[in-house]
């Protein structure tokens, strides 16, 4: 594990890092530009109402003013009525290439896997990843995750899918 680095819920204050990293993390993984104005809107709703999620940052530095974002990822949740509980949603997942492999996404993840192991409103993780992304795949399968049975299908009002 990486010195002088924490994990803990975001804030306001980090509102700034969580649109560039949610716009570099589309732009990277799926090749879209996404609007900033939208972005900062979306996260500002997280942040202003915990019942929509909540994000997750990773942080390096040794002092308060020396400590920046280098990670991020956002819990949503679904409810299950067959385990009356919560799945909660691993989104927007994004480590600055800086400090890529060296275990940010490892810490964020335990971090929020503590916590949902300790609630009896939550009945697991869960996350989805482009079919394509190889190494975020190999990732997410040293941590335990697995796939499952089932598989994702949508209509997007915001970005329709070309057929």
């Amino acid at each position: 594990m990486l010195e002088n680095f924490s994990v803990r819920e975001a804030s306001w204050s980090d509102l700034e890092h969580l649109v560039e990293f949610n716009a570099a993390m589309a732009l990277e993984t799926e090749g879209k530009l996404l609007d900033k104005d939208r972005l900062r809107s979306g996260a500002e709703a997280v942040l202003s109402s915990p019942s929509r999620g909540v994000y997750v940052v990773g942080e390096y530095g040794e002092g308060p003013q020396e400590r920046q974002v280098i990670g991020q990822l956002l819990i949503t949740y679904e409810w299950s009525d067959w385990r009356n509980a919560n799945f909660w949603w691993i989104q927007s997942v994004y480590v600055h290439p800086d400090w890529r492999n060296r275990g940010v996404f490892r810490a964020m993840y335990e971090f929020v896997l503590q916590q949902a192991e300790t609630r009896a409103d939550v009945c697991g993780i869960r996350l989805y990843v482009e079919q394509d992304n190889a190494q975020a795949i190999a990732v997410y399968d040293k941590l335990g995750l697995r796939p499952t049975p089932y598989r994702v299908i949508e209509v997007d009002f915001v970005f329709p899918t070309a057929v």
